[in-house]
């Protein structure tokens, strides 16, 4: 269970308030993860527990799944704000 130390963490990371950059954060999770499983090959364990969690937590479409933008779910207030988000 050592490999769940580097791997718990990514569930953790916020998506960006701005929509314009969650393809950006998408990427660079995916690609994260991809060489992270290739370079350290974690467990089987460990895998198994981390893609149930990521599949848990994208399922339930609580807004913090990096893969994609569950359509229910609403923006922050704050992401309307022109001084954070930009225009």
């Amino acid at each position: 269970m050592y490999c769940l130390q580097w791997l718990l963490p990514v569930l953790l990371i916020p998506k960006p308030l701005n929509p314009a950059l969650w393809f950006n954060h998408s990427m660079f999770m995916g690609f994260y993860l991809l060489s992270f499983l290739l370079e350290r090959k974690p467990c089987t364990i460990c895998a198994l527990v981390f893609l149930a969690a990521l599949f848990l937590i994208c399922y339930s479409c609580w807004g913090n799944c990096f893969l994609y933008h569950c359509t229910g779910s609403h923006l922050p207030e704050s992401a309307h704000d022109p001084r954070i988000v930009g225009t």
